[in-house]
């Protein structure tokens, strides 16, 4: 097994994620790229600064904007919403993957009564009227029904009939979101926006098993390397220790993927067969590692494994939003400020809608690192892209 440093480990993941060195994605097309290679980003509803998925999305493709990523979803089609890693955004062209989730959501759907009538009621209104939402869709009533995104036994959780008939059809795959208005989701029939190949196509992973390394290759080409250790960059999938030593196995005896140990670590650390060229690039001196400083996204694939953050990059981050202000060491919306190969500090800049302003709440530096005069100007670089990111014409900076 090759052994690589960790300032080499450090380099691969963000040469691959698109972090460091000339933009490798770039505009629309590179923000779908960028969404293909991850497999998937993760979705959050909360508007700080920009969506997570937004703000993944910012970090790394060159002139991204909003309205890039609703194009993708609600435009062309080539994004859609739905559950992988908790709430996420992935390519359509990867539905039929999932086919056995839209099964699990039937079936636990089925053994509720009187459902499968509602479900009827709403797929005719909707075929006649178009696209709605739980206010617009005339349904009334509560019904019980689990928290989770999929029906269960436990009818604990009682609901809006029209919500709840309106998310069994989602999951189900009948509905895909038409569009959203803030928070709120239109739906409507997925038959008028996948075409059928995507729609009807039988799933790719013939059972449970292939279906699993699927996802768990998919996985460590979205982080780039993971090892082989209990990881929250595997979240959503039933993935014990003994399976996970297994399907690793399974896919290196493939093929797939390729075993590293990292310098001073123990644990064996994985990527993709296909990220080798990038892998050796770094090893020989030959990678584009000229520095950039990007603010990264509470929940980016860079982050999902903050133990392996710690591990490689010796920084501790917490997502503060859910501690109670008293208890934060930071701020409610703090992003990690990677340049170069290291993270440098974080930061709390907050959009005045209003006024236009992008205004520093908060700038923290990490230990040892010191201000030079290029970390101040790709600071000042930084914020203004991240201004215009927001609708802003002009930055606030922190008070001293």
């Amino acid at each position: 097994m090759q052994t690589i440093s960790v300032q080499q480990a450090r380099q691969f993941i963000l040469v691959k994620q698109g972090l460091i060195g000339a933009h490798r994605f770039i505009g629309k097309d590179g923000a779908y790229a960028f969404v293909r290679q991850a497999g998937c980003i993760q979705f959050d509803p909360v508007d700080v600064c920009g969506k997570n998925a937004e703000l993944t999305l910012q970090s790394r493709v060159k002139g991204f904007t909003k309205k890039m990523l609703g194009e993708l979803l609600y435009e062309d089609r080539k994004l859609v919403d739905y559950a992988d890693k908790e709430l996420s955004i992935w390519p359509a062209e990867d539905w039929p993957y999932f086919s056995s989730y839209r099964d699990r959501s039937r079936e636990l759907g089925d053994t509720f009564g009187g459902l499968e009538e509602l479900k009827e009621q709403a797929i005719m209104y909707i075929k006649e009227n178009g696209p709605v939402c739980s206010d617009t869709l005339p349904i009334e009533g509560e019904i019980y029904w689990h928290s989770s995104m999929h029906w269960s036994g436990n009818w604990h959780k009682k609901s809006q009939a029209a919500r709840s008939v309106l998310e069994q059809l989602y999951t189900d795959g009948v509905l895909v979101i038409h569009h959203k208005n803030g928070s709120r989701k239109y739906y409507d029939l997925a038959e008028k926006y996948l075409p059928a190949s995507v729609l009807h196509d039988e799933n790719p992973c013939k059972n449970d098993e292939e279906f699993l390394r699927w996802r768990v290759l998919r996985r460590i080409g979205a982080v780039g390397l993971l090892w082989d250790k209990n990881s929250t960059a595997f979240l959503g999938i039933d993935l014990n220790a003994e399976k996970r030593k297994k399907v690793l196995s399974e896919l290196t005896e493939a093929g797939k993927i390729y075993p590293v140990s990292v310098e001073g670590l123990k644990t064996s650390f994985y990527y993709r067969a296909e990220d080798d060229e990038i892998m050796q690039s770094v090893l020989e001196g030959q990678a584009d590692l000229k520095p950039r400083m990007s603010f990264i996204a509470p929940l980016d694939p860079l982050m999902w494994d903050k133990a392996l953050i710690l591990s490689l990059w010796d920084f501790r981050y917490s997502w503060e939003i859910y501690t109670p202000a008293v208890k934060r060491k930071y701020g409610y919306y703090t992003l990690p400020i990677l340049f170069g190969d290291r993270f440098v500090g974080r930061i709390e800049a907050i959009p005045d809608r209003k006024e236009k302003i992008l205004r520093v709440k908060g700038l923290w530096w990490e230990p040892g690192i010191r201000q030079t005069k290029k970390m101040n100007n790709a600071l000042e670089e930084t914020l203004r892209r991240f201004a215009i990111f927001n609708d802003c014409n002009s930055v606030e900076p922190a008070r001293q």
